[in-house]
């Protein structure tokens, strides 16, 4: 691991908006009171990069808490450092596998859940590791309140094709979709931040899709 990843990683462990691994486990039902000293709804970004849809979701929404959730700390210390910066309260990152993430949250405790650009996965082999497969989707249902909402955007065709075909198998509610966001009716200031990967694939010229739907 290079230099720089290393001090990433150990000054990710100082940041008092950052919960690293079993820790998060102590937040479990109560991250609004115990962790953001409030009641405000608690939004997750999985496989949340940097942490821009985060942060910038934050800033839009001071009224919302919002948990950036992935594995790699290096990441993570981006927006983490930037909330930081700039004095966002309202804005913290868990460092876990998202696969457990039924250990650090509560059943109805989660307004909404994003999923921006994550890795496809596009091998057969991997479908397992497919963050909207039905094992991931039935976690998620866990935590969501009753009304709580589901977003994905992603550039990846067969992801986005993928996704909706599990949708349908599960017979939920899509609430809005498209295959080409930025030339659609439905695009509105939220849906227009970018994360760093975005902005690669729209110089490129590649569409982006989007979903939303609830359980």
């Amino acid at each position: 691991m290079g230099k720089d990843k290393l001090r990433k990683f150990a000054e990710v462990a100082t940041f008092k908006n950052v919960v690293q691994l079993d820790a998060g486990k102590d937040y479990k039902g109560g991250w609004a009171s115990k962790f953001f000293g409030n009641n405000n709804p608690v939004v997750l970004e999985l496989a949340c990069g940097k942490g821009e849809y985060t942060v910038n979701l934050a800033k839009m929404f001071p009224h919302i808490n919002f948990i950036g959730i992935d594995y790699k700390g290096n990441r993570i210390w981006r927006g983490a450092k930037t909330a930081l910066e700039e004095g966002i309260n309202n804005v913290g990152f868990l460092r876990i596998q998202i696969e457990t993430i039924l250990e650090h949250f509560a059943e109805n405790e989660i307004a909404e859940i994003w999923i921006t650009f994550p890795d496809p996965q596009p091998q057969d082999s991997r479908e397992k590791k497919r963050l909207t497969n039905p094992t991931f989707l039935e976690k998620y249902k866990a935590i969501l309140k009753d009304d709580g909402i589901m977003h994905l955007k992603t550039d990846n065709d067969g992801f986005y094709a993928y996704t909706l075909e599990q949708i349908a198998l599960l017979k939920l509610p899509k609430i809005k979709e498209t295959t080409d966001l930025y030339h659609s009716d439905i695009v509105d200031e939220v849906l227009s931040i970018k994360t760093y990967y975005e902005r690669k694939y729209l110089a490129d010229n590649k569409n982006i899709n989007y979903v939303q739907w609830r359980f």
